[in-house]
């Protein structure tokens, strides 16, 4: 399993579109993906579970990627959050 923390900088934290592009990303990945916020923890791949943790600007955020591919899966998914959301 691997893991990494990013913090959200995105003046509207995990709106509706960014969340949308995680999905997508993790959804390309065999690995079982999950994010945390605030003790929860939702499946990645799920817009319905990301969009209900509301996570704001200024967040730190733990992704989480188990499977035969988690090292590509979390690369995938470090890369929309730099290039979207935070770092």
């Amino acid at each position: 399993m691997k893991e990494q923390t990013f913090t959200i900088t995105a003046d509207t934290g995990v709106h509706a579109r960014p969340a949308t592009l995680l999905v997508n990303k993790a959804g390309q990945f065999e690995s079982e993906v999950e994010v945390s916020y605030n003790g929860k923890n939702v499946n990645l791949k799920s817009i319905m579970g990301v969009m209900s943790l509301g996570i704001p600007k200024g967040a730190e955020i733990k992704v989480t990627a188990n499977g035969s591919d988690e090292e590509d899966a979390l690369k995938g998914v470090e890369e929309v959050i730099k290039e979207h959301l935070g770092e």
